[in-house]
């Protein structure tokens, strides 16, 4: 088992990467990526069946840790690791050693870090909201249109 220790002034991260095995139970924080498909590094709270797990020392590590796990997953940054013709997947050592790299580079500048956090979760919850305005033009549209059929 391999643990990755990052340090920066103050801040030092503690993660473990390993596969993730059905019906194993984690206590610690944890995020998982999936290692198979086209969507192969998407990280998720809840197991996949071909997944690898990164497991945390505390929350405030997995809250750092969980956002270059999805721009990383998002920007498509795997796939030039991706191995196999029919089914492509990431190998365990390909991701311990690019996640361990991409992080360092993410905690370097932590002040801009912890900002961009913050900018990220701004946009999730406006765009949470323009998705809920959009569900409720549609059911308004619905309303109008059963209305009209209704007559």
């Amino acid at each position: 088992m391999k643990i990755n220790l990052i340090f920066k002034a103050d801040v030092m991260l503690k993660f473990i990467i390993k596969t993730h095995k059905k019906g194993t139970i984690y206590t610690k924080p944890h995020l998982f990526l999936l290692n198979k498909g086209m969507n192969s590094g998407k990280p998720q709270k809840e197991p996949f069946t071909n997944s690898f797990v990164i497991i945390f020392e505390n929350e405030s590590d997995f809250d750092t840790i969980n956002l270059t796990a999805y721009a990383l997953w998002k920007t498509r940054f795997w796939h030039q690791f991706l191995r196999g013709s029919v089914i492509p997947f990431l190998s365990l050592y390909d991701i311990r050693k690019e996640f361990s790299i991409k992080v360092n580079q993410e905690i370097k500048d932590h002040k801009e870090h912890v900002k961009n956090i913050e900018t990220l979760k701004l946009l999730e919850q406006s765009e949470k909201r323009f998705h809920e305005n959009l569900n409720l033009i549609n059911d308004m549209r619905r309303v109008i249109l059963y209305r009209y059929i209704s007559k």
